[in-house]
């Protein structure tokens, strides 16, 4: 498959691997990186996620898992071949089984959200198969830092679930971005981030285009230093 270029570091795809997407590429965008130190990405796929936050974080080390091995191996690929290749470890493991003593300051992650079906397609990926909500909330709660986030970028029909499986786990919601596809549209993602301190809900909203395969304002400005457009 076609690389995909950035302006700081090139993804390699691969058929066998859920492909470079919108949510990622915003999810690299909008998670909070700022304060964090030691960052886990749950379900690399090619690594994208991590190396933007990489490159929005110059102090941050990364780690990602996931159970895919073809994923895992591309992610090793991609890490190595990037500017930020000494502060990127990825591993080959099903997160249900990954045992740390480290603790992280941020878990991000562009969980499976399909229930399962019988398409292959995208099967580990794309479907709640390997992974569902309650087992990486559960999961992530016991590996954040006092202060650390859980960061996830899920499909707006599945908020309700995910909150009440974080309120079951004292995951207290600190942030939400509501994603339209386009002006006066209906949301369609939601960016959630939690933390073990319950403080008070910061809540936006973000427009991916402002016409049909016009890219709005505030996508522009919020993936400049990414993107490389055509002019």
């Amino acid at each position: 498959m076609k690389p995909f270029t950035f302006k700081q570091f090139i993804i390699q795809q691969s058929k066998e691997v859920f492909r470079v997407g919108t949510d990622g590429v915003l999810l690299g965008a909008l998670a909070d990186i700022g304060n964090a130190f030691n960052v886990l990405e749950i379900g690399t796929g090619t690594g994208l996620i991590s190396l933007m936050l990489a490159q929005r974080n110059s102090e941050a080390e990364f780690l990602g898992i996931d159970i895919n091995k073809d994923a895992a191996e591309l992610t090793k690929s991609n890490f190595e071949n990037s500017p930020f290749f000494s502060r990127l470890k990825n591993i080959h493991q099903d997160f249900k089984h990954f045992e740390t003593e480290q603790m992280f300051d941020l878990i991000v992650s562009n969980p499976p959200y399909f229930e399962a079906s019988n398409s292959e397609k995208d099967k580990i990926a794309r479907q709640t198969v390997e992974l569902n909500f309650r087992q990486l909330v559960a999961k992530s709660s016991q590996m954040l830092s006092k202060k650390g986030v859980l960061s996830v970028i899920i499909p707006t029909e599945a908020g309700s679930d995910f909150l009440a499986i974080a309120e079951e786990n004292q995951m207290f919601l600190i942030r939400k971005i509501n994603i339209k596809g386009i002006e006066n549209s209906k949301v369609k993602r939601l960016i959630l981030e939690f933390s073990l301190s319950e403080t008070d809900v910061l809540e936006s909203e973000f427009i991916i285009e402002k016409s049909p395969r016009q890219y709005s304002d505030q996508y522009l400005e919020l993936t400049k230093e990414f993107h490389v457009f055509r002019k």
